[in-house]
């Protein structure tokens, strides 16, 4: 697993890891619904997975914001924020934000997305939520793309994951 720090710390990455390569899993998350909504696996289009501590917290926002924009250009891929916030408050986050483009996932049951991708933060001040990181899958669900943030405080390369897309 990579090195993961949160303010300088280093934490610890629970679960399985996903390589570019690897058939990505297929995951039931939770919509803004309650309904349940697979992510991963083939979904015929590509899917940019943004995976996000806290949409309360700025530097995810401002992820999550960039994310809404760049989808928007995107006509072969679905764009998605994965995190462990209630649907609820997903969804409060995209009315507030006037997001339109993507779709936010809670992981809140019991975390199946970040055990099944290696993003589960297992210790420190942050332990129970996900690293952040980006997940790119092809339409035959084949992970194209992987990063996951060396300091959770910063910011992910968008313009990787936007490539990874366009790279067809």
């Amino acid at each position: 697993m990579p090195n993961v720090t949160f303010k300088g710390n280093v934490v610890r990455l629970d679960g399985t890891s996903v390589n570019v390569g690897d058939r990505a899993p297929e995951v039931e998350l939770v919509s803004g619904d309650l309904s349940t909504f697979k992510l991963g696996g083939s979904l015929g289009k590509y899917q940019i997975i943004n995976v996000v501590p806290s949409l309360d917290t700025g530097v995810c926002a401002t992820q999550a914001r960039k994310f809404n924009e760049k989808a928007a250009t995107l006509d072969n891929a679905a764009v998605f924020v994965v995190s462990f916030d209630l649907p609820f408050a997903q969804g409060r986050f995209c009315s507030t934000e006037g997001i339109q483009n993507l779709k936010t996932l809670s992981d809140f049951r019991g975390g199946k997305f970040s055990k099944s991708y290696g993003v589960l933060i297992g210790d420190g001040l942050l332990s129970g939520l996900s690293a952040r990181a980006i997940f790119v899958i092809d339409p035959n669900g084949k992970i194209v793309h992987k990063e996951i943030v060396s300091e959770i405080t910063n910011e992910p390369n968008y313009e990787a994951a936007i490539a990874a897309v366009k790279q067809d």
